[in-house]
């Protein structure tokens, strides 16, 4: 059976020596001393290898059934799913009016790492949920916020978000699904909802479906879209649960991984529902909580990396293969174990490098949405806006690569199910596809992002990134191995956006042909200044004498790693954006 630990030393460190969360002006902050936060995660931790990485093959053998209309789910999730609510952590963030224990967002995002980490489908049910009360929380009306919110909270009810059709995902302007008027201010919505995470199960009382569809006469495209709440039982005015409504359940889909979540396919026919928000205004209410959802699947991608490097890198320091170059290193055995090999050294680096610096990514990132919602800083909210592409699409691409790398560790037994180590690579791929296509997010980075409130976001980024270096200043090793690389990435970052203003005028598909490779360039100059921020927090402890020194020396050879290895790939991606569009779009398309 697979092992997982969670990385409570680094999320630890992340947040006190590298975010000094406790020092930040951001409300609830003052309250997250070492001794709090390491509580919280440490419970999480137990929570996440007790209770759900057990489960998590046998969601991904059993997976979920139809039967006779209601959806089961795999032997074991309902009493996790208990357990889960018993503990809170459904809550954290909530506000406690709504009957969460008012935690800032940074908290719920480290908690839910282990969660992810060890059973990423289950996990899906409270995740998805959050989601939705989020939305509800922001653009429902006071009564919705009343009916809904305390019972997604503790996830006695749990919630989905219903946008695909049949016949289109991105493009939602083509949608078909349409929400009739009622005499008593209410809707039917008739139409098809495909790919629904969570979209039915046994584990909650009522699913809290949030709908997208066309209010007859509105706008065409996406400007008559409308979003509404629609329950699988009508609620009574008590909050009782009444009829069951005009929604179900077509069929469970068959996916290559995340079996233990029921993706269904749902249909509505006439279903009662409610608008949430303005009419025509959906996707602005949708967009709440897609946006934290994208980042919330950009800590899927390199959860997944993270639970699969675990596994490898203890199976490289216990399989026996060849012996070093440089000479036995176990002489009483019959062989060394294959971590002595420069390429596994190397893999294992790939891995280990890449999602340390993740995480500190995504962590800081879930502080700007902080700063954003509880000092209402339009600054910060413009600055996770721009590097919430970069998070979803670039966390997940390399997360399923360093998934699939640690596989590799395990050559022949990597393929093979009983050790574990595909489901992991199974389970990472759909966070490339769903909450946005990465293709996707690279458009919206490229096309939508770089260019908001006239590009003043990137620029601060920028500036950011220039700051930090000239601060960081005085030691000639340090700049070396950490700002001189990170300023020759920044200085690339920003060639490439030079080129896009300079062609994008002249033609569109001269930046959008660059546009994945500028997403992996900025993710790469981000991480870039993670780890430039984590290896002086490193050296600082290591001076003062002041926490773990194999952990903190370990943490600036890791970054070190990353500098000298990974950032150069800025020049690549420069160098293919400077091609243009000519060699992307030079084939006709009917020689493909």
């Amino acid at each position: 059976m697979p092992i997982y630990t969670a990385p409570v030393t680094d999320m630890q460190f992340l947040l006190h020596d590298v975010l000094q969360v406790s020092a930040q002006d951001i409300p609830g902050y003052g309250d997250l001393d070492r001794d709090f936060t390491a509580a919280v995660l440490d419970e999480a931790g137990k929570v996440a290898t007790e209770v759900l990485l057990p489960l998590n093959e046998v969601g991904d053998r059993q997976g979920c059934s139809l039967e006779n209309g209601v959806v089961r789910t795999p032997e074991g999730f309902d009493a996790a799913f208990a357990a889960m609510k018993e503990g809170g952590w459904t809550a954290m963030d909530c506000p406690e009016e709504f009957g969460g224990q008012g935690l800032p967002y940074i908290m719920h995002t480290a908690a839910m790492e282990p969660f992810v980490s060890a059973n990423m489908a289950f996990n899906m049910y409270q995740g998805l949920t959050h989601g939705a009360f989020n939305a509800l929380l922001f653009h429902g009306s006071d009564a919705q916020k009343r009916t809904y919110l305390p019972r997604l909270a503790s996830c006695d009810w749990t919630g989905t978000m219903n946008l695909t059709e049949p016949h289109c995902g991105t493009d939602l302007g083509l949608m078909r699904t349409r929400a009739e008027p009622q005499d008593d201010g209410s809707f039917k919505v008739t139409g098809q909802k495909i790919f629904i995470s969570a979209g039915d199960h046994d584990l909650a009382e009522n699913i809290i479906h949030l709908v997208l569809a066309r209010i007859p006469g509105g706008p065409a495209g996406i400007k008559g879209v409308s979003l509404f709440v629609v329950p699988k039982f009508l609620v009574n005015d008590d909050g009782s649960l009444g009829d069951r409504n005009a929604v179900s359940v077509g069929k469970i889909e068959e996916k290559m991984g995340i079996h233990g979540n029921a993706t269904c396919v749902m249909n509505y026919d006439g279903a009662t529902g409610w608008l949430v928000g303005e009419e025509h205004k959906g996707m602005r209410a949708m967009f709440t909580m897609m946006n934290e959802a994208r980042l919330g699947v950009g800590l899927q991608g390199y959860a997944q990396a993270e639970i699969a490097y675990q596994n490898a890198a203890a199976y490289a320091r216990d399989r026996l293969q060849g012996r070093a170059v440089t000479g036995a290193q176990n002489p009483d055995g019959p062989a060394d174990p294959i971590i002595v090999h420069p390429d596994v050294r190397r893999n294992l680096m790939d891995q280990k490098s890449f999602v340390e610096g993740a995480r500190a990514f995504t962590f800081w990132g879930a502080t700007l949405i902080d700063r954003a919602h509880k000092n209402s800083d339009a600054d910060a909210e413009g600055l996770i806006s721009l590097m919430t592409p970069v998070i979803k699409g670039f966390l997940t691409d390399k997360g399923f690569e360093y998934a699939a790398a640690a596989q590799q560790v395990f050559g022949g037994h990597g393929y093979i199910e009983e050790w574990g180590m595909s489901q992991y690579a199974r389970d990472a791929r759909i966070t490339q596809i769903y909450e946005g296509a990465n293709g996707i997010q690279a458009l919206d980075l490229v096309g939508r992002k770089l260019a908001q409130d006239g590009g003043k976001h990137v620029m601060a980024f920028f500036e950011m990134v220039k700051s930090f270096i000239a601060e960081a200043k005085g030691d000639a090793e340090y700049e070396a191995q950490f700002l001189d690389p990170l300023k020759a990435a920044s200085k690339d970052l920003q060639a490439a956006g030079m080129y896009f203003m300079a062609e994008g005028m002249k033609s569109p598909d001269n930046a959008l042909s660059g546009s994945y490779d500028f997403m992996h360039m900025m993710g790469h100059v981000c991480l870039g200044l993670m780890w430039a921020r984590m290896a002086r927090a490193a050296r600082a402890a290591l001076d003062a004498g002041d926490g773990d020194d194999a952990f903190l020396r370990a943490k600036i050879a890791t970054g070190r790693y990353y500098m000298a290895r990974q950032l150069p790939a800025t020049a690549m991606h420069l160098a293919r954006i400077r091609t243009g569009a000519e060699p992307v779009m030079a084939l006709d398309a009917a020689n493909f």
